[in-house]
């Protein structure tokens, strides 16, 4: 079976040598994208661009992205009714930059768009504005996989976290959801159709989980894979 993997974070560029990121390594998915050839699945990984990790992927394809725009042209051109999962585990940013703006002395804001803004520059504003949800097209690219996807949460508790996932399952019409982080607590959560979620207590468990939700791969799919 194809399966699709993204990785690592997105970026946002505040001007051409600064940038916004989000803090993720991209070992969890890189490693789920070595773990499924092994179980005869043919993989595709994207993976950030300043991702630190970059292990030993046993991916037919491993394509690095940069911004959420990047990502989301990516994931839009491999759009195929023969991808039947997507693991969609990239940090994209939440936020864009909008404008940067100089506050003079006289309190009014004059728009910086040099190359490189100067650091001699008096007081700077950056204007961020959301990020497009690249999880919410995911569904109409790939109608007909797996699709999961990840909440990774800081503030709150378990059964919060849990609730957060329920709600972007529903609202992008996903078929499970993985969770893990402070709010979660040790371990990974995947929530799913089920009442209850299930509980892992490291990756390797979260990976056979994973590939349980994925359809046994058969025929041209298995054959073209590699371990």
């Amino acid at each position: 079976m194809k399966c699709l993997v993204t990785a690592g974070p997105t970026y946002e560029p505040l001007d051409e040598v600064r940038r916004l990121t989000n803090f993720s390594t991209g070992r969890l998915a890189t490693d789920l994208a070595t773990f499924l050839p092994g179980q005869g699945h043919d993989v595709i990984l994207l993976v950030g661009y300043y991702a630190v990790y970059h292990g030993d992927p046993k991916a037919r394809i491993v394509e690095t992205f940069t911004t959420t725009a990047d990502l989301r042209a990516r994931l839009q051109a491999l759009s195929s009714p023969d991808v039947g999962a997507v693991f969609h585990a990239a940090a994209v940013s939440d936020f864009i930059f909008a404008g940067v703006w100089e506050q003079t002395a006289g309190g009014e804001l004059v728009r910086r768009a040099e190359r490189k803004i100067p650091t001699r520059s008096g007081r700077l504003l950056a204007e961020l504005k959301p990020a497009p949800k690249v999880i919410g097209e995911l569904r109409t690219w790939f109608p007909q996989a797996c699709l999961v996807g990840w909440k990774y949460e800081l503030d709150g508790d378990r059964s919060g976290v849990i609730r957060v996932a329920r709600e972007q399952m529903a609202k992008n019409r996903a078929t499970a959801c993985v969770v893990n982080g402070a709010a979660y607590g040790e371990g990974f959560g995947l929530v799913t159709a089920a009442d209850l979620p299930e509980h892992f207590a490291d990756a390797p468990s979260l990976y056979q989980a994973l590939a349980r939700l994925v359809p046994p791969a058969t025929g041209a799919a298995a054959g073209t894979s590699r371990g």
